[in-house]
C-alpha cells in the first residue's frame, strides 16, 4: 500500500526588525508596516521586533505602533537577540531571563547605520539565524560610499570622479583640502556623508561658499565625507537586483525628482516625484546598465537584494554607478519592489523569494566547517 507523504504545513516564523538608532528610523517604520501587511499569514508567523531610537528592543504586536506614535517604552519588557547559536530566539531581559519562540528567519529592515552597515548582520551571524539581504561584508562596503567607490573602480565599473577626507583633518587643513577638491573636481559638486542613506546630509554646491556650508551639513552625520563631481543633464536610473550567487536584474526605472536632485523631501515628503517604469532607454544602453548592476552586486559580495542607482548623461548616454543600496526602501510603492513587479514578480512573491534566498544561503553556510582537528594537541 502506497502511503501519501505528509507535507510540512508549519508556518515559517519570521522576525521583522525595524526602527533602530538611525536617521532613517521613520523610513524603516514605513517599510516594516508594508512588509508585515503583505506577508501571507497562511505561510508566515510574523514576529515584530522594534528597536527604539535609544536602542531599546521590544517585541510585541504593538511594537510598530509604539515606535510610530513615539510612545514611552519605560514600562515595556525588553526582548533582544543574543549572540548565542543555541538560542536562535528572542530573549526577555529581567531577573528571570527566558527565551521566546525560535525564529526561522529575520528580515532586517533598519535602513542606515546600525542596521544596513553590517552591525546587525554581525549579530545575526553570531546568533546563527538566517536573514534576508547582504552579509556583514556586503552590507559594510555597500554602506560606505568611499570604500564602495574604490572597489567598483578597481573592477572597471564607471563611477563619478570623487575626493574624500576625514573631518578631523579638515578642521586643521581646511584650506589645503578645499584647494585639492577644486583642483581635482569641477562644480557643481555633491557633498555626502560616506555612511548615510535616504539622501540625508547630502547637498549640492556650485560655489566655494556653498561647498563650505555643505561640508558642515554633512559632518553632522559622519566623520568621513565624500565629494563627487556632479553630472550635468543627468537622468537618475535605478535597477533592482535579486539573488545570491547567480543574481538577476529587473527592468530599469527612471526617477524624475521634484527638487533639483533626489533629496529626502523629494523621496518621502512632497509626493511630487514621479517614476517612469520601464525607463525609456536604448536597448543596448539598458543592457549595459543591467550588466554593470549585476557586476557591482557580485564585486561587493551582496546577496538577497540590492537597488543600484545610476546617473546617465542625457546628451551622450554616458553612465556612472551612483550608489548601491543593500537594504532599499520596501514599501509597496518603493522602487525596489515596483521594478520587480514591472518585471513580473509581485510584492508578495518577492517577499517569498527573499525568504527562500535567505534560507538557502544559510543552509549552504552551515555545510562549512567551523572546527579543525590538528594532528597534535599543540595548544595544550
Amino acid at each position: 500500500m502506497t502511503q501519501t507523504p505528509v507535507q510540512n504545513t508549519a508556518k515559517i516564523r519570521i522576525g521583522i526588525i525595524f526602527g533602530g538608532r538611525s536617521v532613517e528610523h521613520e523610513v524603516s517604520l514605513v517599510s516594516a508596516a508594508s512588509v508585515i501587511n503583505a506577508l501571507d499569514k497562511e505561510k508566515y508567523d510574523v514576529v515584530p521586533i522594534g528597536i527604539a531610537p535609544t536602542g531599546k528592543w521590544l517585541s510585541s504586536s504593538d511594537a510598530l505602533r509604539f515606535l510610530t506614535e513615539k510612545k514611552s517604552l519605560e514600562n515595556e519588557s525588553e526582548n533582544i537577540l543574543v549572540p548565542d547559536p543555541r538560542k536562535q530566539s528572542l530573549v526577555v531581559l529581567g531577573e528571570s531571563a527566558s527565551s521566546g519562540k525560535m525564529l526561522d528567519v529575520i528580515f532586517p529592515l533598519i535602513h542606515g547605520t546600525y542596521g544596513e552597515d553590517g552591525s546587525l548582520q554581525g549579530l545575526l551571524e553570531l546568533a546563527d539565524i538566517p536573514y534576508i539581504g547582504a552579509g556583514v561584508l556586503g552590507s559594510a562596503v555597500g554602506m560606505d560610499k568611499v570604500i564602495q567607490k574604490e572597489l567598483l573602480q578597481q573592477a572597471g565599473i564607471p563611477v563619478s570622479p570623487g575626493f574624500w577626507f576625514i573631518y578631523e583633518l579638515y578642521k586643521t587643513q581646511q584650506n589645503k583640502i578645499i584647494k585639492e577638491i577644486e583642483r581635482k573636481l569641477k562644480y557643481p559638486l555633491f557633498i555626502k556623508p560616506a555612511n548615510s542613506g535616504s539622501s540625508i546630509g547630502i547637498s549640492k554646491a556650485s560655489t566655494r561658499k556653498e561647498l563650505l556650508a555643505s561640508i558642515e551639513e554633512a559632518v553632522q552625520f559622519d566623520r568621513k565625507i565624500l565629494v563627487e563631481q556632479g553630472m550635468k543633464n543627468a537622468r537618475e536610473i535605478e535597477c533592482s537586483v535579486l539573488g545570491n550567487d547567480d543574481p538577476a536584474a529587473s527592468v530599469l526605472g527612471e526617477i524624475v525628482p521634484s527638487n533639483e536632485f533626489y533629496d529626502y523631501n523629494a523621496k518621502y515628503v512632497d509626493g511630487k516625484t514621479t517614476e517612469i517604469i520601464p525607463a525609456a532607454l536604448p536597448k543596448l544602453l539598458a543592457k549595459k546598465i543591467q550588466t554593470s548592476a549585476l557586476n557591482a552586486f557580485r564585486v561587493l559580495d551582496c546577496s538577497g537584494m540590492a537597488r543600484i542607482d545610476f546617473l546617465v548623461d542625457r546628451k551622450t548616454n554616458r553612465f556612472v554607478l551612483n550608489e548601491i543600496n543593500t537594504l532599499p526602501g520596501f514599501t509597496s510603492i518603493s522602487m525596489y519592489p515596483k521594478l520587480w513587479e514591472a518585471s513580473g514578480l509581485s510584492y508578495s512573491a518577492l517577499l517569498d523569494k527573499l525568504v527562500q534566498l535567505a534560507l538557502s544561503r544559510h543552509q549552504a553556510k552551515k555545510k562549512l566547517k567551523t572546527t579543525f582537528q590538528p594532528k597534535k594537541d599543540w595548544y595544550k
